[in-house]
């Protein structure tokens, strides 16, 4: 059974961008003091992407367990820097949460020169929910079915490809295309996965990488067309679309890992971190932890505090070093 990543102004200014109240009656008290007020959730993305949407699921159960009110507030900006600083900022008491992709914590640090926040010294991470396979599709009216023969079309057509943030899975992906291949594929970076697929779905962009709930409607649309799951397994959303590897490209480039991060501030108490990557890591059994799941097609449950920390150290070692291979500078 399923179990268990998104910058353009304007977009979603909405009640829900603006944060989701979530209240229940106790069912589950957490022992001892914590928490003895409203925690509140900062998603650095805005609304209507994976991230977003798993911390609104995952939330409630904290809600219910907990018998307090879980506030997710977005805030997004600067490929999530925006509110990974505000959160490194806040009070390390356990009612301050960042829930971010893994990118915001490894890969952004060599994307920018200046983060305002250090990511191994202001954070600990309490859990992390592997974000599943995130397929590269491309525009219905790019005339090709797989990764070889996009190659082919990028070589003599323009192609725009959208990445929802600096540094993200999907632009080392596409940046990758362009080192290996000698292509000059152009790499649109958004706030977030909502408006890039808006954007795809307008034409603006030939290529994208994303969630498969995310990029549904236009799927449903016929809009786009899956061409490569970059990653060791296919989607289950669309199993008819070989992996990367599958189809012959077997550079680590092409098959990307990394999960959704939960982290607090760094001198968050340990017993605390240790109690909400309980929490986090039953959310995903929950009623709306389990349905959201599903909708996105993932199917490993959360990474508990040392699991997290452990392929933390490995995702750093790995990822790091390829971008800074690629060659990309700082912003």
């Amino acid at each position: 059974m399923p179990n268990l990543i998104t910058t353009r102004r304007g977009l979603l200014r909405t009640s829900a961008a603006a944060g989701l109240t979530l209240s229940a009656p106790s069912i589950v008290r957490a022992q001892g003091t914590w928490p003895s007020k409203q925690i509140t959730m900062v998603v650095n993305f805005p609304a209507g992407g994976l991230t977003d949407g798993i911390a609104r699921a995952f939330s409630q159960h904290v809600s219910q367990a907990t018998g307090q009110q879980v506030v997710v507030d977005n805030k997004p900006g600067a490929s999530g820097n925006i509110g990974a600083a505000m959160v490194a900022r806040a009070p390390a008491d356990g009612h301050t949460f960042l829930h971010s992709v893994s990118s915001t914590l490894i890969q952004n640090r060599v994307m920018f020169k200046t983060l305002g926040f250090d990511p191994d010294k202001d954070f600990t991470i309490v859990s992390g929910t592997p974000s599943g396979v995130l397929p590269v599709v491309v525009h219905k009216s790019v005339p090709v079915t797989n990764l070889k023969d996009f190659i082919g079309y990028a070589r003599t057509n323009k192609v725009n490809f959208g990445s929802w943030a600096l540094g993200s899975s999907a632009h080392i992906f596409a940046q990758a295309l362009n080192e290996k291949y000698g292509l000059k594929i152009e790499i649109v970076t958004y706030k977030g996965e909502a408006p890039m697929w808006q954007d795809m779905g307008a034409g603006s962009l030939q290529a994208a990488m994303g969630s498969p709930q995310a990029m549904n409607a236009l799927l449903v649309k016929g809009e786009i067309r899956g061409i490569a799951a970059p990653s060791k397994v296919r989607a289950v959303q669309l199993p008819d679309v070989p992996t990367s590897r599958e189809q012959g490209f077997d550079d680590d480039s092409f098959t990307v890992s990394g999960w959704l991060a939960l982290a607090a501030p760094a001198a968050t108490p340990k017993d605390i971190v240790k109690k909400m990557s309980d929490l986090w890591f039953a959310a995903a059994d929950s009623e709306p932890g389990r349905k959201m799941m599903q909708s996105f097609g993932l199917v490993e449950k959360p990474l508990q505090h040392e699991e997290v920390m452990v392929d933390y150290e490995r995702l750093k070692s790995t990822l790091i070093p390829r971008i800074v291979a690629l060659g990309l500078k700082p912003e």
